[in-house]
């Protein structure tokens, strides 16, 4: 069975969440942890939408977290695949602060890996990317570099 290629555009997600009091830590801005789990269900979304399967989380690559936000602030969440081997795919989230006037300042980056999986928890393929961007073939660039990394960490013992 051929699988189709698909562009990052078709799985792309965004998610917006007006910041509550339950979301804060004791400082009074966003609790780490819950933008944690915001971002593992978006990627979980994208790769899904991706994949056409169900897919569970392989790695948190990367996080960098640029800033903080504090109740009432609007919080955006998009998503999008960067990068796909035979099973797996790497989708970034970023995540902003969105003032009233829709203008939106980058808070925070992941990298995530996600694994396509059968009913069984067995990996299957993935579609392919069709880069259409410069934009697209700069992340996919950078995932091939990002794969490569882990690959050596997971040879290092990490």
């Amino acid at each position: 069975m051929e699988v189709k290629m698909k562009s990052p555009s078709e799985s792309q997600t965004e998610q917006t969440y007006l910041m509550r009091p339950c979301y804060l830590n004791g400082y009074g801005n966003l609790f780490g942890g819950q933008l944690m789990s915001w971002i593992d269900e978006i990627a979980s979304i994208v790769a899904m939408r991706h994949s056409e399967s169900d897919i569970t989380t392989a790695a948190i690559d990367n996080l960098n977290f640029k800033q903080g936000a504090t109740v009432d602030d609007v919080i955006v969440l998009r998503g999008k695949i960067t990068y796909v081997g035979k099973t797996s795919m790497e989708v970034r989230v970023d995540t902003y602060v969105e003032n009233r006037k829709g203008i939106r300042k980058v808070i925070n980056r992941a990298y995530l890996v996600m694994v396509a999986v059968d009913e069984h928890h067995h990996p299957v393929k993935v579609p392919g990317l069709l880069l259409q961007t410069e934009a697209e073939k700069a992340e996919w660039e950078g995932g091939e570099k990002r794969y490569l990394l882990r690959k050596q960490r997971r040879m290092e013992g990490f």
